[in-house]
């Protein structure tokens, strides 16, 4: 994914996986399934290591797992350029599934389309395997909310 020089992150992994973790605590609830692993100006990539808990019968990763996995990458993506604010919330996500995911590390390579004061666009290219293609695309618009002083 480039990088969008005109973005700069204001958070770094380690803030973003702590801040995660103290204000939605019951999305790993005691594993690490997801879990930011890079920044970088203008976007963001996240993991999903999926075991058996994410899998629907016939050993494929859910939708539901997958739908997580983009919008937790909206939420770092916000959080990491406008700022910490637990209340930012998804507006709208939209999800193209194209090929199964099997159980392993899924990486959401997620991109800020346009950073306003009040929202945030971007996309997620979702890949798995050890071919990395994309199993899913994902748009999505997050609330960001107003500046409190």
């Amino acid at each position: 994914m480039p990088s969008q020089a005109d973005l700069t992150p204001v958070m770094g992994i380690e803030d973003i996986n702590a801040f995660i973790a103290s204000v939605y605590p019951q999305l790993n609830d005691m594993s690490e399934s997801y879990v930011t692993i890079a920044i970088v100006p203008g976007g963001c990539t996240v993991r999903l290591n999926a075991d058996e808990r994410h899998l629907r019968p016939g050993g494929t990763v859910s939708g539901p797992s997958l739908f997580t996995l983009a919008d937790i990458g909206g939420y770092v993506c916000v959080l990491s350029h406008a700022g910490p604010d637990a209340l930012s919330v998804t507006t709208n996500l939209t999800i193209n599934f194209m090929r199964k995911a099997e159980a392993g590390p899924i990486d959401a390579h997620c991109r800020i389309l346009k950073l306003g004061r009040s929202l945030m666009v971007f996309d997620c290219d979702i890949v798995a395997g050890p071919d990395r293609q994309t199993v899913a695309h994902a748009t999505g618009t997050y609330s960001i909310p107003p500046k409190r002083t």
